[in-house]
């Protein structure tokens, strides 16, 4: 039997350079897809998927997110003496106990941040949340995996198709044998050179791994761009353990991206009832232009 995903890791470490001026005094995971955060539609994602316990991997100047899912007394006592609606704070709280925060102290890779938090994924498995790839499906990428999870066990990451000429920015599949959205990963390569990739199935930032990649990355050496790569560490456990990738049914915005940012909010914005059909009106005339 497959042990129960009760844990999650999610790396915001990062310092979101590509977003500045904004992020140098705002974390880029507490940027709003309309009026959420992004780590909240991560955090959000792993409880529809049954998580437990959510493992911030976090760095200096990020207190600001574990401010937001604390208690905010002085806004939620206020709000209350003007009978305001206090709805919109859903899920913002996390207790001590499913919600812990450790230190990144070097930039080193995502491997590294993952390898931060060993002490408490200890011998479970576990999932990874990279914030800034939000993927927007119903259900959620993470619940599809752990369904997919629960019939093939060992690893399981997120694959998404993309036009071969993007592969070089990105992890790729060695794909096997393929059932539906299922596919037997028989290598990962980590930003292959352009026309190399062995598929067009990238790695968009989620994972579920067994604990074991935990005494890889002890040892890994530095991978592509000089940092301790996640992808090679899984890499190494693949024909020691069942290695599966799950295409996800649904929309990926690579948040990370200007582009991409702007992407996804104009499309959950043209979502939402409240104001979809003015933002589509809006957005209408100024193409118009």
């Amino acid at each position: 039997m497959t042990k129960k995903i009760k844990k999650a890791v999610f790396p915001v470490a990062g310092l979101g350079s590509r977003f500045l001026p904004a992020t140098k005094a705002v974390p880029k995971e507490l940027l709003p897809i309309v009026d959420r955060p992004l780590i909240q539609y991560a955090v959000d994602e792993a409880i529809e998927a049954g998580i437990e316990q959510m493992i911030f991997v976090t760095g200096r100047g990020k207190g600001a997110i574990e401010d937001h899912f604390d208690i905010a007394f002085e806004l939620e006592a206020t709000q209350r003496e003007r009978n305001k609606d206090l709805s919109a704070l859903n899920g913002t709280r996390l207790t001590p106990g499913n919600a812990v925060f450790v230190r990144q102290q070097e930039p080193l890779g995502l491997g590294h941040a993952v390898w931060c938090a060993r002490h408490i994924v200890g011998d479970e498995p576990f999932a990874i949340l990279l914030p800034d790839e939000f993927m927007h499906g119903a259900p959620g990428c993470l619940k599809q995996m752990v369904d997919a999870y629960e019939k093939v066990g060992g690893n399981v990451i997120c694959a998404l198709e993309v036009p071969m000429d993007q592969t070089p920015s990105y992890g790729v599949i060695d794909p096997g044998k393929r059932d539906g959205a299922l596919t037997e990963v028989k290598g990962l390569v980590e930003k292959p050179a352009a026309g190399t990739a062995p598929s067009n199935l990238i790695l968009p930032g989620r994972y579920i791994l067994q604990p074991e990649v935990m005494q890889i990355l002890e040892t890994q050496e530095k991978g592509a761009g000089g940092e301790i790569q996640l992808t090679d560490a899984m890499a190494a456990m693949i024909g020691k353990q069942p290695f599966h990738g799950v295409t996800f049914d649904g929309r990926r915005f690579d948040c990370g991206s200007k582009a991409g940012y702007v992407e996804a909010n104009l499309a959950l914005a043209l979502e939402r009832s409240d104001i979809g059909d003015y933002i589509r009106s809006a957005a209408t005339e100024l193409l118009a232009r």
